[in-house]
């Protein structure tokens, strides 16, 4: 390749478009040299720094807003795509370390494990779902999603004293590996399909979106593109906790640290459905295929999540089954965007009341005061109005808004 070819990706690199995710990596990397050059009386600052650089962050989008970070159109060589939706998923996003945030400084303060990394980790989980959000290219999807996840294998087995919290990242590490594998064997096909210039639409660069969106529209009957699109929807199916794939997350909901199971619950959730609105519109040349499958996967995942959950006594796994048929019910609207334009905005509205009613559950099980939360089961809610009456108010909201 020329070095004029270079030159002209190098131009496209606009690094004001992902200034919100460049200042959490700096603050992430900030928190770790408070860590080393602070005295350690003065580390119980540390999380509280995190949630006021985060917070600073929010307000200077919402200060400056679309004159300075909302920048739409391709960049980084097609590897980002800015959209209006991209700028909401950032939003929810940093809502969503915010809150975790809080839940961590609240929930850590009752162990005597390490506390600046947890945060660190979060941060830089953050930055990635945020990039995530506005992949172009499935190199980025991948490397930003697989970011992500690695630090969630850490976060689960955080509390490394209880063997529930290490059995359960056990377990996600196990589901999260088989999940990249399936995706990734998804995207190697459609690259293959792709990069086979014999066929009609065939291009340099199959893994870029738009290419291979233009590759399948000329291409509908490509079996290896069919395969493809198959496995990467599976391998996002294990993300979001929908039906058959569903499998880990009562175990891993419990046995993760309460921060951990809402960031799982609101964040993951989250990515699995950007990534579902970008990439229904590269599938859409398979249309035929692609809608029955989600349908199905919705109708299967609502019926799974409620039935398994009325039967549960534990909270967080109750939680989790709640929140495998929320999955199901934000795949009625990727199905409803096929047709309804208006569709994807219900997406959000859904996911930022689901982001505050879990705020509102997940706060309370932190302010409950039991040692191993592990454990936390419907009768711990006994009398828990007449023992603290904003408590018993904030769940009641919190739970009634879910339901």
């Amino acid at each position: 390749m020329s070095t004029e070819y270079f030159q002209k990706i190098a131009e496209t690199n606009i690094w004001g478009a992902i200034a919100p995710e460049l200042a959490l990596g700096i603050l992430a990397l900030a928190l770790l040299a408070m860590e080393v050059t602070l005295p350690k009386v003065a580390h119980g600052l540390i999380p509280r720094v995190a949630i006021l650089g985060q917070l600073i962050i929010v307000g200077v989008m919402l200060t400056y807003g679309c004159s300075g970070f909302c920048y739409t159109g391709e960049a980084f060589g097609g590897m980002l795509s800015f959209s209006e939706t991209g700028q909401l998923f950032r939003a929810f996003f940093l809502g969503t370390s915010i809150f975790v945030s809080y839940l961590g400084m609240v929930s850590l303060e009752k162990k005597t494990l390490p506390e600046v990394e947890y945060f660190h980790i979060l941060l830089v989980i953050t930055a990635a779902l945020m990039l995530l959000a506005q992949a172009n290219h499935f190199v980025m999807l991948f490397v930003a999603l697989e970011t992500a996840t690695v630090g969630f294998f850490i976060l689960v087995s955080y509390f490394r004293d209880k063997a529930v919290s290490l059995e359960a990242g056990l377990k996600y590490l196990i589901m999260g590996a088989l999940s990249s594998s399936i995706l990734l064997f998804g995207i190697v096909l459609l690259y293959g399909a792709g990069s086979n210039m014999e066929l009609v639409g065939g291009n340099a660069d199959p893994l870029n979106f738009g290419n291979l969106k233009n590759f399948l529209a000329a291409n509908p009957n490509d079996m290896l593109g069919l395969m493809g699109m198959l496995l990467v929807i599976s391998g996002i199916a294990f993300k979001i906790g929908a039906f058959p794939f569903q499998v880990w997350i009562p175990d891993v909901y419990q046995g993760a640290p309460i921060p951990t199971t809402a960031l799982l619950a609101v964040a993951s959730k989250g990515a699995g459905f950007a990534m579902l609105l970008n990439l229904t519109t590269v599938f859409s040349a398979l249309s035929e295929w692609l809608y029955p499958l989600l349908s199905l996967l919705a109708a299967l995942t609502i019926l799974f999540g409620n039935f398994a959950a009325l039967s549960q006594r534990n909270l967080k796994r109750l939680i989790g089954l709640s929140g495998v048929s929320h999955a199901g019910f934000l795949l009625i609207g990727i199905v409803a965007a096929q047709k309804v334009d208006w569709a994807v905005n219900a997406i959000m509205f859904y996911l930022f009341a689901y982001l505050l009613a879990s705020a509102a559950v997940f706060s309370v099980l932190a302010h409950m005061g039991k040692e191993d939360d592990s454990e936390l089961t419907l009768d711990d809610l006994g009398e828990l109005a007449k023992r603290n009456g904003f408590l018993g108010m904030a769940l009641a909201i919190g739970i009634g808004s879910l339901a």
